[in-house]
């Protein structure tokens, strides 16, 4: 438990009003910072964030601009941010994958270690169709969900150009397919360390017997996605297939813990069981998984979002969680923090009182502070995504 005092001080510290940009110099005060507003850019809406520090420090904030609104398919670049001075201020916006009146995003960086390479896969879609009708099973396979992945040996500068891994990790009978999103994942110890591993998630036709709805049980199921040589070819890994309309595991995130094993966190897309957070560990690098996913409780505040994990560096350091933390509305975004690896979780502060919020991504910016990356607004969740500086204790 936190001392009183010292939770009064990092209450403090947390709740200090947002602040425009600041310059370069004024790093060491830096709370906040907004690289990404609705409207200017030239895109009317940027949404679903992803973040990644280089092994030369830069953050990088990559985001999906939408062009003409804030609709989940046409006209979607990702785009990319770059900052060298922890978040504070940020470069020119640059296009990474343009979308030429399709759909690319869900973007999932993830740095290299042993190259320094940023790797970052994607997800495409054609422009013309929606979600449901790719669910429905009634595109072409062109138009449907693809995957893509992309280099940069420049610290974020530069990107090669989108290359198709479709064949790679999409069973031809799956129908939605999203990496992430939200960072991916690089592991570092273990039998498998040097591993780029990608939460994603997928639909299936649903099972015989059950209404064709596109959205009814036995159709959202989780899988992972890997690479053992720096993300030149990629596998598919664990495959969450129960698809029984309990747990319907959906937009997933991971974390490796101390120990070695991966943590995974997911959403429930509307399952029948109580609560809307989902977890399960693997202990092979996500090949497989020790457990089905199951319903993680001491997360019963979080509404039916994305949300992300990270393992702070450091000896006894925790798991943490961010996510909105009102159960039946995107508002309210928090942290949490888990010193047991992921088995329960703590909330350890709520970031600006009851403000719209909704998908966001953590990083580590040095021991003890984090880098979160969340959507949120004055009046709605998309208006802005915010950088904040966090002190963890």
């Amino acid at each position: 438990m936190i001392p009183l005092s010292r939770a009064l001080l990092v209450a403090t510290a947390f709740l200090t009003p947002l602040t425009a940009l600041h310059p370069a110099h004024s790093t060491p005060g830096c709370v906040s910072s907004v690289p990404y507003v609705g409207g200017k850019g030239g895109y009317a809406t940027y949404r679903i964030p992803a973040t990644v520090v280089t092994r030369h420090g830069t953050v990088l904030a990559f985001a999906e601009g939408r062009r003409t609104s804030a609709a989940d398919t046409g006209d979607i670049d990702v785009v990319l941010r770059r900052s060298t001075d922890g978040g504070c201020t940020w470069g020119p916006l640059t296009v990474v994958a343009a979308g030429e009146g399709d759909t690319r995003g869900n973007p999932a960086p993830v740095v290299d270690p042993r190259s320094g390479a940023v790797v970052l896969v994607t997800s495409y879609n054609s422009g013309v169709v929606t979600e449901d009708q790719i669910m429905r099973g009634e595109v072409t396979p062109e138009q449907s969900r693809r995957v893509f992945v992309q280099r940069s040996r420049d610290d974020g500068r530069h990107f090669t150009p989108p290359r198709d891994i479709t064949a790679e990790v999409k069973p031809p009978d799956w129908r939605w397919y999203a990496t992430g999103p939200g960072h991916a994942l690089a592991l570092t110890r273990g039998p498998h360390a040097g591993r780029l591993l990608v939460p994603a998630n997928h639909s299936t036709a649903p099972l015989p017997g059950s209404p064709d709805t596109g959205q009814g049980p036995g159709y959202d199921g989780g899988h992972a996605l890997y690479s053992d040589d720096g993300g030149r070819t990629w596998h598919l890994g664990f495959v969450d297939d129960t698809y029984d309309g309990g747990t319907n595991t959906n937009e997933t995130s991971a974390a490796q813990l101390p120990d070695g094993r991966v943590y995974f966190s997911a959403r429930d897309q509307y399952g029948s069981a109580p609560g809307n957070r989902l977890d399960t560990y693997s202990s092979d690098g996500g090949a497989t998984l020790d457990r089905p996913f199951r319903v993680q409780h001491t997360l019963d505040a979080v509404p039916v979002v994305e949300g992300s994990v990270l393992q702070l560096q450091g000896r006894d350091a925790p798991l943490m969680f961010s996510a909105p933390s009102e159960p039946t509305a995107r508002r309210a975004m928090a942290l949490w923090s888990s010193t047991n690896a992921g088995h329960t979780f703590t909330k350890l502060l709520t970031l600006s009182g009851r403000r719209p919020a909704a998908y966001s991504d953590l990083a580590q910016l040095g021991r003890g502070t984090v880098g979160l990356l969340y959507e949120t607004g004055a009046k709605g969740a998309y208006e802005t995504i915010e950088f904040r500086r966090v002190r963890v204790p």
